[in-house]
């Protein structure tokens, strides 16, 4: 997804957000940030976690 941005482009959107929300805002939005990234992969994990349980249960009855 950020692959194409480069360091020139990536500095730039920092700038444009330290311009539009401030320096004592950023820490507060990357801590949100942050916290949303990792609810969200813990949730993917659990859901993948529960799909491969299930697939587990499944081959486990069929062989029974």
């Amino acid at each position: 997804m950020f692959s194409n941005i480069g360091f020139p482009g990536l500095i730039l959107i920092l700038v444009i957000a330290l311009i539009i929300f401030g320096p004592n805002k950023l820490p507060e939005i990357g801590r949100a940030v942050g916290k949303s990234m990792k609810e969200f992969k813990n949730a993917t994990n659990g859901l993948a976690d529960d799909v491969k349980k299930e697939i587990r249960e499944n081959e486990q009855d069929k062989k029974s």
